[in-house]
């Protein structure tokens, strides 16, 4: 999973992004409004986090502009403005969630986790296809109820294609939410993790659709 996170503030954008680095996602930070709104324009994030109190371009404007254009991804309002009225606007913006500062670190990374579930039309951190079971909060999979050590790159590749279960996710796809857009991507990096993974997970869970790309079954409803 890629995240945008638009904060000006160094000493709270570097614990944000520590945070949710440490529970697999690829983060992208930015410090200025004009430059989130370009990056969640034309770049395929997950989720955003966006502070509302940006340079350039106030985080208001950038979430109309998203909007506007059609952009969908779950936005979470970082702000330390309190009025409710201020909280009303951004979420009429279209904003998914809010975060007053100050705000606790893992406060911020349940709702983030929240937020990716309910975009991925999920209820519960715990994901179970066949005999795999992936929980989103504990970071943990589990085959046949057995641990499995994956890479936190392994990790973020099985959580994708289990969050969009029941459909063909191609190998660009995969490459644009798994790596920051710092991140040297090898041509064949996708092709290598999938060999990986499924060495790891030793299931037939994830299957090749040849000049498409990977899919994982559909999870049965309960």
């Amino acid at each position: 999973m890629r995240i945008l996170l638009a904060e000006d503030d160094a000493r709270i954008a570097s614990k944000v992004r520590a945070i949710l680095e440490s529970a697999g996602y690829a983060v992208d930070a930015t410090a200025d409004g004009e430059d989130a709104w370009f990056r969640g324009d034309v770049e395929d994030y997950d989720l955003a986090v966006l502070d509302l109190g940006l340079p350039k371009m106030d985080g208001l404007a950038v979430l109309k502009r998203w909007r506007a254009a059609g952009r969908s991804q779950p936005v979470l309002i970082l702000t330390a403005r309190g009025a409710w009225t201020e909280r009303v606007e951004g979420i009429d913006a279209g904003a998914d969630d809010y975060l007053c500062k100050p705000f606790v670190m893992e406060e911020l990374l349940a709702r983030v986790r929240a937020l990716l579930r309910r975009a991925a039309g999920r209820a519960s951190s715990v994901m179970t296809v066949g005999s795999v079971t992936l929980d989103s909060r504990q970071m943990r999979v589990r085959v046949n109820d057995e641990p499995v050590d994956l890479s936190p790159l392994e990790y973020r590749c099985l959580s994708y294609l289990m969050h969009h279960a029941g459909r063909v996710v191609s190998s660009g796809e995969l490459m644009e939410h798994l790596y920051a857009h710092d991140h040297d991507r090898e041509p064949n990096a996708v092709e290598v993790l999938i060999g990986r993974l499924r060495r790891k997970l030793g299931v037939d869970l994830i299957e090749t659709r040849r000049g498409f790309g990977y899919s994982v079954p559909e999870q049965p409803a309960a």
